[in-house]
């Protein structure tokens, strides 16, 4: 009896705490850019009455259009998407990131034109939100290392990244044990080009962020060698690892790796998809640290940079540091303008 008793006592404790456990505080976002797929896949998500328990309580309540009139891909879809989030998600369109910032608690900004970037990033740092910026980061390295720089001045939290790093495939190789040491990679998939951007910030960032999810940071040396429908760039890391990328524009085309370690060689076709992610962006908007690291992020872009400069010296390895050099150069011969 007494046994009993203790039991429903211990039940009467802890049933409330079950059952009234707090739901997340609402969560306010902001969209700055609205000229890609992931701004109608990413409101679909987050406004859905279904939404995952991660994704509760966020919801997208305003936007600001933004677009470039240079780029095609971005000039023509403006409109649509903009219609599709008003009409559809009821999502209130504002006419400047001015406007947009005061109705909002944390910002995406998804210009799929990677030039505007750092402007967009220096007009939200005064509200101190935390903002996620889509891929590419930036439209260069110099200002992709300006929004890094400028975040950790200010103290404001932002992190970039592809879906394709929180792929369930491209974490499950990189936790697969049957590997032992991971030793390089081969990583693949499309690569077309876009002529404002440096040639692997438009789409090859995607498969050369799986690279970079897989070996993390420490690469020394980018060589590159180009045909019409094929990019194969290579690095080396300082332990002598190598891992290489190669971008497609001509035959079939898919994201996959291929992955070399100690005790196996394993294989993966990847399946995307944007949930994944952002799970992780809410997390981080929740406060969570920031899932990719600065150090990564520039590296990453600094590797695709290096690509570019080794393409211009006819396939000659080019050094990592001598690329970010050559940014940081830049920065301080503007800022003295």
């Amino acid at each position: 009896m007494r046994l009993s008793l203790l039991s429903c006592f211990v039940g009467l404790i802890l049933f409330p705490a079950m059952v009234f456990a707090e739901e997340p505080k609402p969560l306010k976002v902001g969209i700055i850019g609205l000229d890609t797929s992931h701004v109608t896949a990413f409101t679909g998500l987050l406004n859905s009455p279904k939404a995952k328990a991660e994704l509760a309580n966020v919801k997208v309540v305003a936007a600001f259009p933004a677009g470039s009139p240079d780029v095609e891909a971005s000039a023509t879809r403006v409109k649509g998407f903009t219609d599709t989030l008003r009409d559809k998600f009821g999502v209130e369109i504002v006419d400047s990131i001015e406007a947009l910032l005061p109705k909002v608690d944390v910002i995406l900004i998804e210009s799929v034109d990677g030039r505007p970037h750092l402007k967009q990033f220096e007009a939200c740092l005064k509200s101190g939100k935390p903002v996620f910026i889509d891929k590419p980061v930036a439209g260069s390295l110099a200002d992709a290392i300006q929004i890094y720089d400028l975040a950790a001045q200010h103290k404001v939290p932002v992190f970039s990244s592809s879906s394709l790093r929180y792929s369930a495939d491209v974490q499950g190789m990189k936790k697969n044990e049957k590997l032992g040491s991971l030793l390089g990679c081969l990583t693949y998939g499309p690569c077309s080009l876009e002529s404002h951007h440096p040639d692997l910030f438009w789409y090859g960032v995607h498969g050369v962020e799986v690279l970079y999810t897989l070996m993390g940071v420490g690469c020394e040396t980018v060589s590159r060698t180009q045909t019409k429908d094929t990019d194969v760039v290579t690095g080396t890391w300082k332990e002598g690892r190598v891992a290489t990328f190669r971008g497609i524009r001509g035959g079939k085309s898919d994201y996959g790796m291929v992955v070399f370690g100690s005790k196996a060689i394993e294989s993966q076709t990847i399946k995307v998809g944007y949930e994944p992610l952002l799970i992780e962006i809410v997390k981080f908007f929740r406060g969570g640290e920031a899932p990719v690291s600065a150090a990564e992020t520039v590296e990453m872009f600094a590797f695709m940079e290096a690509a570019d400069e080794s393409k211009r010296q006819g396939g000659a390895p080019v050094k990592i540091a001598d690329v970010i050099a050559k940014a940081r150069k830049e920065i301080g011969a503007k800022g003295q303008k």
